[in-house]
C-alpha cells in the first residue's frame, strides 16, 4: 500500500502545482494581502498548500487506509444517550487532532491556517480514498465552521478590521475555535421522517416566546455526525392557512444554530438534543448516522425569519462539492485495487489486465477519474471564489479601483459557473463511483465477493453517494430546470452558442476542438428539442388566451412541474450530456495551456461522443409512450393535485 496518497497521484498534484490559477483565490483568501501575518504572494501560499497536501496524503495513507477494514467491522453504539465510536475511528480522530487538520480552512485570527477550501476538498479526496466514512465525518468540521462564519458575515454580525485585513469579532467565534481545536464538530439537520428531497414538507418548528427567545421542537433523521455539539437546523417558523401560500412551503423556513449539549464543571453532560438511535447501515460503518428529537430546545436564529432555504443552499452547495471529491476518492481506491489485482492475477497465460475487455474497463476507469477530478476542481474553484468575492465586498470602500472592478466583473461569472457545475459534479461523480466500485468487484471475480479483499466494502460504501446531499434525480431536475429556463431568459445567447458549435464542428483546424464542438452540438441540440416540444405544449394551452397576451404567457409563468413533463422524463439523460459537455470544455482549455493534457481529452472524447449520440437519440425519439401512460392512469384527484 502507498505511504502517501498525494505523492503517488500525479493528476491530483497537477492541480496544486500547475493546473489551478491560484493567484485570484489566494488574493481573496488573504483579504487582498492586507494582514501583517498573511502570505504576500501566491507562490509562497501555494508552496505551503503543497506541504499541507503532502501531509494530508501521508495521514490518509498511514492513519486512515490502514484501518479501513477495522472501521468496517466495528459499529458505533448508543448507550446512556451518548454515542461511542469504535477504537479505529477514535484513533483516527486523535491522529487528526494531533495533525491539526481541522484548522485548515479557518481564518488565522480564529485559530486556523487560512487555507482555501479547494485544498481542504482535495485533502478530503485523499481521506476518502482511505475510507469514505472517515471523510464524511472530517467534512463536518471545517465545512460547518466556515458555513457559520459566512452566515455571520452575511447577517452583519462579524466585525472586520478592514485596514488590517482581519476579523475582529464574529458571532460564532466560540464554536469555530472549538472546531478548529478538534474539540467539537457540527452537523446539518434537514431531513425528517416525511420530508427528504421535498423540503416544503418540513414540520420541525421554530417558536419564539414573548421575550424573543427561540426554541426548536420536532424530529430529524439520517443526520450524519448527528452526535456533534453544533447543529445547523432548518425549521418552520411561519404559518399559512392556505397550502398555496408561499409561507406554507420554502419561504416559511428559517435557519437556526442549536448546541446539542453542554459539558458541566462537574464532568457530567447536560443534553438538550436527544439521540433516539444510530442507524445500522449497509456501509459507512465508521460514520454516525443518527435520528434526533428536539423538545423546546434553545436555539439561535441565523439571519432573518424565512431565510432558511437560502442559507441552506449555501451549506448544501458546498456539501455537494465535498461529496463529489468523496466520490472521486472512493473511486480512486476502487481503480487502484482493480488495477493492482489485474496486474498480478494470471489467466490463460497472461495477467488479466492484458485481456482486452479488462484493459478497456481499466482504461475507462482511469480516464473517468481524471475527468471527474477536472470537473470537481473547476466547480470548487468557482464556488469558493463566488463566496469569497461576495464576502470581499465588505472591503469595497477601501478597495482599489482595480479590486472594485474585479468584484463587479468576476462575481456574477463565478456564481453562474458554480451553479452550472455543482449538480453535474454531484450527479456524475456519485453515479461513476458506484459503477467503478461495482466494476472493481467484477475484475476481482469470486474473491471480490469475499470480505477479506475489501472490494465489496467499497461498493457498500458507494451505494449511498447517489442518495445523500440531494439524490441523483434531484441533481438532474435542477440541472434541467436551470438549463431550459436559462435558454428562455436569453434565447439569443443560446442560438449563438448553437450556431458557433455547429460551425466549429465543421471548420475548426484543431481536431480536438472539432470533437468538443460536436459534443456541444449534440447537447445543445437536445436542449433545443426539449424546449421546442415544451413550448409547443405551452402554445396548445393558450387556445383560450387572446393572441395579444401570448408574448407574456410564453415568457413568464413557466411551471417546471406542469410544463416540463418531457424534459423531466429525460432529465437524467440530459444531465449526462451536460456533464460530458462541461468536462470536454474544461479538458480542452487545459490542453491549450498544458499540451500533455491533450491525451486525456482524446481518450475522453473517444467515449463521450458515441455516448452523446446515443443520449441525443434517446431524448429525441423516446418518452411519449410513458407520458401517455401517465396521463391515462392519472385519477381526477391526482390531476387536480398536479
Amino acid at each position: 500500500m502507498s505511504e502517501n496518497f498525494y505523492a503517488d497521484n500525479d493528476d491530483l498534484r497537477f492541480y496544486l502545482e500547475r493546473g489551478v490559477d491560484w493567484a485570484p483565490l489566494v488574493e481573496v483568501t488573504e483579504y487582498g494581502y492586507r494582514a501583517p501575518d498573511c502570505f504576500k504572494n501566491p507562490e509562497d501560499a501555494v508552496a505551503f498548500y503543497q506541504e499541507l497536501a503532502s501531509s494530508l496524503g501521508e495521514l490518509a495513507a498511514k492513519e486512515v487506509a490502514t484501518r479501513a477494514s477495522q472501521l468496517d467491522c466495528e459499529r458505533v453504539t448508543l448507550m446512556g444517550g451518548e454515542v461511542t465510536e469504535g477504537p479505529a475511528m477514535r484513533a483516527i480522530q486523535e491522529a487528526f487532532r494531533r495533525a491539526e487538520v481541522h484548522r485548515l480552512c479557518i481564518p488565522r485570527e480564529l485559530g486556523g491556517l487560512n487555507v482555501p477550501l479547494l485544498v481542504y476538498f482535495l485533502g478530503g479526496e485523499m481521506i476518502a480514498r482511505g475510507d469514505s466514512a472517515t471523510m464524511t465525518h472530517f467534512s463536518f468540521h471545517g465545512g460547518i465552521a466556515m458555513a457559520s462564519l459566512l452566515y455571520s458575515i452575511r447577517e452583519g454580525t462579524t466585525e472586520f478590521d478592514v485596514a488590517g485585513g482581519r476579523i475582529k469579532e464574529t458571532r460564532f467565534r466560540k464554536m469555530i475555535e472549538e472546531i478548529a481545536a478538534g474539540e467539537a464538530w457540527g452537523c446539518m439537520d434537514i431531513t425528517e421522517p416525511d420530508a427528504g428531497s421535498d423540503m416544503a414538507r418540513l414540520r420541525t418548528r421554530g417558536e419564539q416566546d414573548a421575550d424573543g427567545r427561540w426554541t426548536i421542537t420536532g424530529q430529524k433523521i439520517f443526520i450524519t455526525s448527528g452526535h456533534g455539539k453544533y447543529h445547523l437546523i432548518v425549521a418552520r417558523t411561519e404559518d399559512a392557512s392556505d397550502p398555496s401560500d408561499p409561507m406554507a412551503g420554502l419561504k416559511g423556513l428559517s435557519m437556526f444554530l442549536v448546541e446539542a449539549y453542554e459539558d458541566l464543571p462537574d464532568g457530567t453532560r447536560k443534553r438538550h438534543v436527544i439521540i433516539d438511535r444510530v442507524e445500522d447501515k449497509m456501509g459507512h460503518h465508521g460514520s454516525v448516522t443518527a435520528a434526533l428529537s428536539f423538545d423546546r430546545v434553545p436555539a439561535q436564529l441565523i439571519g432573518k425569519r424565512g431565510e432558511g432555504f437560502k442559507y441552506m443552499l449555501t451549506l448544501m452547495n458546498n456539501a455537494r462539492i465535498g461529496v463529489g471529491f468523496e466520490c472521486i476518492g472512493l473511486a480512486e481506491a476502487a481503480y487502484r485495487m482493480a488495477s493492482s489485482y489485474a496486474a498480478e492475477r494470471r489467466s490463460m497465460g497472461k495477467p488479466i489486465a492484458r485481456h482486452e475487455m479488462l484493459a478497456d474497463y481499466l482504461d475507462e476507469m482511469r480516464v473517468d477519474l481524471r475527468a471527474l477530478r477536472a470537473l470537481a476542481v473547476e466547480a470548487a474553484y468557482h464556488e469558493e471564489l463566488a463566496n469569497k468575492l461576495s464576502m470581499f465586498e465588505i472591503f469595497r470602500h477601501v478597495a482599489t479601483l482595480a479590486e472594485q472592478k474585479r468584484i463587479s466583473r468576476d462575481l456574477p461569472h463565478h456564481q453562474a459557473r458554480a451553479r452550472r457545475l455543482t449538480p453535474l459534479l454531484k450527479y456524475l461523480a456519485a453515479e461513476k463511483c458506484v459503477e467503478m466500485a461495482r466494476r472493481n468487484i467484477q475484475i476481482h471475480g469470486g474473491v471480490g465477493f469475499i470480505k477479506e479483499y475489501g472490494a465489496e466494502k467499497l461498493l457498500r460504501d458507494a451505494i449511498v453517494l447517489p442518495i445523500y446531499e440531494g439524490t441523483s434525480q434531484i441533481q438532474a431536475l435542477m440541472a434541467m430546470k436551470d438549463t431550459l429556463l436559462g435558454i428562455l431568459r436569453r434565447p439569443q445567447v443560446f442560438t449563438r452558442r448553437l450556431g458557433q458549435a455547429r460551425w466549429r464542428a465543421l471548420s475548426s483546424r484543431n481536431e480536438l476542438e472539432k470533437g468538443v464542438a460536436r459534443l456541444q452540438s449534440l447537447s445543445l441540440g437536445a436542449q433545443q428539442f426539449l424546449l421546442t416540444r415544451t413550448a409547443a405544449g405551452k402554445l396548445r394551452s393558450l387556445a383560450d388566451v387572446p393572441v395579444y397576451r401570448w408574448t407574456a404567457a410564453l415568457t413568464r409563468n413557466w411551471d417546471p412541474k406542469r410544463d416540463f413533463a418531457l424534459a423531466m422524463l429525460h432529465a437524467e439523460r440530459l444531465i449526462r450530456l451536460l456533464a460530458d459537455e462541461a468536462i470536454a470544455e474544461i479538458l480542452l482549455e487545459q490542453s491549450r495551456r498544458f499540451p500533455e493534457r491533450r491525451e486525456l481529452l482524446e481518450r475522453y472524447l473517444e467515449r463521450a461522443e458515441p455516448r452523446a449520440r446515443m443520449l441525443h437519440g434517446e431524448i429525441t425519439t423516446t418518452g411519449q409512450r410513458i407520458l401517455a401512460d401517465l396521463a391515462a392512469s392519472a385519477t381526477p384527484e391526482r390531476k387536480a393535485a398536479e
